[in-house]
């Protein structure tokens, strides 16, 4: 089979398309046939070797989606044919954060996705929504839960909150569109008017440049009245004390990502007198997996698709990550069986 891997150096050019034996279903295991992948930010910093230490050679990216074509002895969970996506840590099942149940990553510390077999636990794969072909559900496996644990598992977001997003890449997009399954106002902030107008036309209800308005915070809590309830912060740096501004009494502050880069100072006093909840998280357990699944399935939500990319031009799919330029996920396509 055909594997990516970052052989030698970290870089997006020290990736190299090598060749592995097919792997085989053991005790409790399954064969995945990968047919699409999807990026995120942090498969960027994995490739650059910014986003963690890791031995080389590595095969990248955590998300995907395929057909089981094999399974090991014991295997019932799942069958020959169904489609599923891995989880982003094959370990975390139920229940809260470990270090234990955290400890194996996918396209991290353990083999990711950029292969056409995959081989895994079955425990650790879920069936995708019916409605979605295998681009839209590689989709899936860390953005979308990303923004699913955020709203619903740790903030419990109801009808009415207000909810702030950053950016329009794939986590912020996916916490639109749930936020709007839970009837809530949801505040897009970007530097692009087109992106902009694009993240209304997917149910934004208020905009903000916020190149024309630097303090994008006040203008944010000053829309929702009494502040915003629900903040997704993936910006780090240049926007954590914006978030602090923008935040009502009582909200929370939801720590996702460092686009911008990763020490802030931050204003204590605006912390504890607005009584604030900042939890940081990443990606979520396979039992949230199968709410937002099932969630995704009768609302029919659709993912927000940028480019797809052939499996020979995964350079260029980071390439286009690097750059910023995407709205939505970018997508790898695996090549089809012979």
């Amino acid at each position: 089979m055909k594997i990516w891997q970052v052989a030698q150096e970290w870089s997006i050019g020290g990736m190299r398309l090598n060749e592995a034996e097919q792997p085989t279903a053991g005790v409790g295991q399954v064969v995945v046939r990968m047919q699409a992948a999807s990026l995120n930010y942090r498969d960027l910093l994995t490739v650059k070797g910014t986003g963690g230490k890791f031995d080389l050679p590595l095969i990248p990216f955590s998300d995907g989606a395929g057909e089981i074509v094999a399974l090991g002895e014991g295997v019932s969970r799942v069958s020959i044919g169904d489609r599923v996506c891995p989880m982003f840590f094959p370990g975390w099942l139920d229940g809260r954060p470990t270090a234990s149940n955290r400890r194996l990553a996918l396209g991290g510390t353990h083999p990711g996705v950029l292969q056409e077999f995959l081989l895994v636990d079955a425990e650790a794969v879920s069936l995708i929504p019916a409605h979605l072909d295998v681009r839209e559900a590689s989709t899936l496996p860390c953005a979308a839960l990303t923004a699913w644990r955020a709203l619903y598992e740790e903030a419990k977001i109801r009808p009415g909150d207000t909810v702030l997003v950053q950016g329009t890449g794939g986590v912020s997009l996916f916490a639109l569109q749930m936020a709007k399954l839970a009837g809530a106002g949801v505040i897009v902030t970007s530097s692009s008017d087109d992106k902009l107008e694009r993240a209304k036309e997917l149910g934004a209800d208020h905009t903000i440049n916020y190149i024309a308005t630097p303090e994008w915070g006040k203008a944010a809590a000053k829309w929702a009245g009494t502040g915003v309830d629900h903040i997704i912060e993936v910006g780090g740096k240049e926007t954590f004390q914006q978030s602090i501004e923008a935040a009502g009494v009582d909200g929370n502050i939801l720590v996702i990502g460092m686009l911008s880069g990763f020490d802030q100072r931050i204003f204590i006093p605006s912390l504890y007198s607005k009584n604030l909840h900042v939890i940081g998280l990443s990606v979520g357990n396979r039992r949230m997996f199968e709410r937002m699944s099932a969630a995704v399935g009768r609302n029919r939500l659709k993912p927000v698709i940028d480019r797809t990319f052939s499996f020979d031009e995964v350079p260029d799919a980071l390439d286009l990550m690097e750059r910023g330029q995407h709205f939505g996920k970018i997508i790898v396509e695996f090549p089809k069986p012979t």
